[in-house]
């Protein structure tokens, strides 16, 4: 080949690769902001209720009273950087005793 195909070919394959390279961030963000919706529609589905954080706060009130000791063993399920809020789908006791945990200690568990 001469010098000027090769170039043309080289030009040519080097703006096929920026537009898919475009297409492609385009394409992913589309994707993250699809997700995030999702995830958003799925967090105002779960059902919040005030009552059941006053009998919480009523067990840890009364629990401190009793001077009872905290789950000091994290669930099995637990990872760094988890706050109550992460296991809260996990069931009642696990919140209920992640909430007593950290007011206890004033810290989540390890």
């Amino acid at each position: 080949m001469n010098k000027k195909i090769k170039l043309t070919c080289i030009v040519l394959f080097a703006t096929m690769t920026a537009f898919s390279t475009v297409n492609a961030a385009d394409n992913q963000q589309d994707e993250m902001a699809e997700m995030q919706k999702r995830l958003n529609a799925e967090v105002m589905e779960k059902p919040f209720s005030v009552a059941d954080e006053k009998k919480i706060d009523d067990y840890i009130k009364s629990s401190m009273k009793k001077d009872l000791q905290p789950e000091k063993k994290a669930p099995d399920f637990w990872r760094p950087g988890y706050s109550c809020a992460d296991i809260y789908h996990y069931g009642w006791n696990y919140y209920r005793s992640c909430r007593y945990y950290r007011h206890y200690y004033g810290r989540y568990w390890f």
